[in-house]
């Protein structure tokens, strides 16, 4: 079970906002990156951003501030994501 976070609805709705919205952006300056290390450091902001929306899903859902059902598929996603970004990070540095 995460800690007991006592923060308003509000303001986790917020965290939730900024990094998700945080993954987008990031991956789209990856992708524009202008070398390979520059490449790499950005998949790893959008791994640490998919990871704290994780975070904030599940805190989401132990707070029972919505219904699991409606958040167990976003919560994947971004577990899918986070994944996806590991792997590539590791793809991109040769260390297959």
């Amino acid at each position: 079970m995460l800690c007991r976070i006592i923060l308003p609805p509000r303001a986790i709705g917020n965290q939730l906002i900024r990094s998700r919205t945080s993954v987008a952006a990031n991956y789209r300056a990856a992708c524009r990156g202008r070398s390979k290390a520059e490449f790499i450091a950005k998949l790893g902001t959008v791994e640490e951003e998919a990871d704290e929306s994780c975070l904030w899903m599940e805190i989401i859902i132990e707070s029972e501030l919505m219904e699991e059902k409606l958040i167990t598929s976003l919560l994947k996603e971004a577990q899918e994501i986070t994944a996806i970004m590991a792997a590539s990070k590791m793809s991109a540095r040769g260390n297959n």
